[in-house]
């Protein structure tokens, strides 16, 4: 997939245009490595076909919460609440996740979306 199509994926996904500006300090590869992971993500996984976005959305919250990377757990709680997942949904989620991944795991993730569910009060 392109470059473009990619980022049109993204977009759909957040509902806004995906923007990747290098940070204060970033050298001037780290705009390849933005590029190829944007590529990689949106274009290569989430366009291929068997899964529909809700699926997706609900296993992309499962393992950014069980590797506990807060960051990209935020991104993919949004991308959830836009592809039709319910807040419930999420809670339980959590909950499975708890016995699974451990209770500090899934505590320090839910405070993540009630952090996210907070910008989205009517989701």
């Amino acid at each position: 997939m392109t470059d473009s199509a990619a980022l049109d994926t993204a977009e759909r996904l957040l509902g806004q245009p995906l923007v990747l500006p290098l940070g204060p300090g970033e050298p001037e590869v780290g705009a390849e490595f933005r590029r190829l992971a944007t590529e990689h993500t949106f274009g290569d996984s989430w366009s291929r076909p068997g899964l529909d976005d809700r699926s997706r959305a609900l296993i992309s919250v499962t393992i950014a919460a069980t590797l506990g990377t807060q960051e990209p757990l935020r991104g993919q709680l949004r991308i959830a609440l836009r592809s039709g997942v319910a807040k419930a949904e999420i809670v339980e989620l959590f909950i499975h996740l708890e016995a699974y991944a451990g209770a500090a795991r899934a505590f320090d993730s839910y405070q993540t979306a009630l952090a996210v569910f907070a910008e989205h009060p009517d989701t």
